[in-house]
């Protein structure tokens, strides 16, 4: 789908915006790692200046962790008692696969990212069964016995943007349950958490967030089928209540499966959340995606609107045109990997095709416009 143009408004708000960031020039790798922005920055110095100092305390920590929690809910618009946290995707989901039914049946993407995979499979010894569907007959290969469908609403290796619509009415007719990865997507695609029972999310990328915060939204279906098998101090209606046995209350809402939060991490990543939560996210959709389209033009290959977009690279000979070209791109599943962020630019789509181009063996006559997929 052909994305819209900016309003001069848009464009002023996500200029303002790209000037949080340092980015060098060239970056195309936000789908590997986010980079920071200025009060993220500040907000990390900060921290470790006061832990220096001996002033760094629990009780402040916890309302960084809430900051970030409410920040992410309206991000993905659901309510801040919806939102769990952790450190890690995987965690998160395990803890969606050991609260499955013995004998259930998960339907995931083949080749999806194996956060969203192993724990799942991981679960055998239960009789838990992982059936593995192309993305894009996803939603045909739900059924009467599925408990439910995991997979990234954003695919990290390809970038495809998931038919949501469809799974989400076959898992309704079905009666199976939704789990959507959001880490590819939260930052630079507009996303209601709320229309899956429950969603995962490691804020490292789009988000820029410091590595070690991760977030699990629940819905209220959900709520009462997962079992907090991580359950902890943190994890407690009053934490501070919670921190020695023998008996606990666990929070009512979704924080009953918060993991105990890696401290350091969760000041920037409160600003990180705060700054992304302040934009429109369709203005922040349009640009990144806008520039993904624009190279596809160039490239002769498929737009469908992604920010992320990869083509065929199985040598690496492209991958390697764009590093010698100082370019900063990655390559996943033999393909060769590019992502368009707030600080990328008409440029960067420039400097990519003249990398491309300049890397073509000298007697190919094939022209940039027709090297598709």
């Amino acid at each position: 789908m052909p994305t819209q143009i900016l309003s001069p408004r848009h464009g002023a708000d996500l200029d303002a915006a790209r000037e949080q960031f340092h980015a060098p020039a060239g970056y195309l790798a936000a789908c590997t790692q986010g980079l920071p922005v200025r009060a993220t920055l500040a907000a990390s110095r900060a921290e470790l200046d006061a832990w220096e100092r001996a002033e760094t305390t629990p009780a402040l920590y916890s309302e960084a962790v809430d900051r970030a929690r409410s920040a992410y809910a309206r991000l993905v618009k659901v309510t801040a008692s919806e939102v769990a946290i952790g450190s890690q995707v995987s965690v998160l989901v395990s803890l969606v696969a050991a609260s499955a039914p013995d004998g259930a049946e998960i339907v995931c993407v083949d080749g999806d990212f194996s956060s969203m995979v192993a724990p799942f499979i991981a679960q055998a010894h239960r009789g838990i069964t992982v059936v593995h569907a192309p993305l894009e007959h996803l939603a045909e290969a739900i059924g009467p016995r599925t408990w439910l469908v995991a997979f990234s609403l954003v695919q990290s290796a390809t970038g495809e943007v998931a038919n949501t619509a469809a799974v989400l009415a076959t898992a309704r007719r079905h009666g199976a349950r939704t789990l959507a990865d959001l880490t590819q997507a939260a930052g630079w695609l507009p996303v209601e958490a709320s229309a899956f029972d429950a969603t995962v999310c490691h804020a490292y990328k789009w988000l820029c967030a410091p590595r070690g915060s991760a977030f699990l939204t629940v819905g209220q279906r959900m709520l009462g089928d997962l079992n907090p098998t991580q359950a902890g101090w943190f994890a407690g209606d009053d934490p501070w209540a919670s921190c020695y046995g023998p008996e606990i209350r666990l929070a009512t809402d979704a924080r009953r499966f918060d993991v105990s939060p890696a401290w350091p991490v969760w000041p920037g990543t409160a600003a990180a959340l705060e700054f992304f939560a302040s934009l429109d996210p369709v203005a922040v959709r349009d640009h990144d995606a806008g520039l993904g389209d624009e190279l596809c033009a160039r490239l002769g290959l498929p737009a469908h609107g992604q920010a992320i977009v990869t083509w065929p690279d199985r040598a690496g000979a492209d991958l390697a045109a764009l590093t010698a070209a100082g370019l900063c791109a990655s390559g996943r599943a033999g393909r060769v990997r590019v992502a368009f962020h707030l600080w990328n630019t008409a440029s960067d789509v420039d400097a990519i095709t003249a990398a491309i181009e300049t890397g073509i063996p000298r007697g190919t006559t094939m022209t940039l416009r027709n090297r598709g997929a």
